[in-house]
Formats: structure tokens, sequence, C-alpha cells
């Protein structure tokens, strides 16, 4: 299985990382079939850089809200607003 960059590049590059012996041994149990032990890293790679992004993205939002309630406090709920709308509604027609 080739894996593309952001680009759309397909590349490799070796590298050398140092696993502990009893997650190794762990990770070889779980890999599927014929899938390689580097097919494996590769997938766990991916996942991780997704949950990494993720949480960034959430803590920026997070910030965002922050900021938005600094600057114009606590907003009221929307659901007492609609349904003073809808009761106005009701009493014209």
């Amino acid at each position: 299985m080739e894996h593309a960059n952001a680009r759309g590049v397909s590349g490799r590059e070796a590298v050398t990382i140092r696993i502990p012996i009893d997650l190794l041994a762990q990770a070889k149990q779980l890999k599927k079939g014929k899938e390689s032990f580097n097919e494996l890293v590769i997938e766990a790679l991916e996942q991780e850089v997704r949950r990494r992004r993720a949480m960034i993205a959430h803590q920026n939002i997070l910030a965002r809200r922050t900021q938005i309630k600094e600057r114009t406090g606590i907003q009221p709920k929307a659901t007492t607003l609609i349904r003073s709308l809808r009761e106005g509604e009701e009493g014209r027609g």
C-alpha cells in the first residue's frame, strides 16, 4: 500500500526507531493477514497525526470561544428567544 504525502506525491524516507520489545510483540500479533509491519506503523502514525490535529483544532475552538465570551459576555439561550418568537407568530395567526 503506497501512501501519499500532503501534496499527493508518493515518497518514502527510511528511519530507524527503537520500539520496546513487548510493544513490538503485541503489534506483530495484531497485524492483519499479509499486512507488513511497516504498513501497521504507517497507519498508526497517520492516526496519531490526525488525532493531534483534531486536538489542536479543539483547543483553538475553545480559545476562540473564550475570546468571544470575554468580548460579548454570556449569550442568552436561543431556545427562549425562539419560543417567544413562535408564540408571537401563533398570536398573529
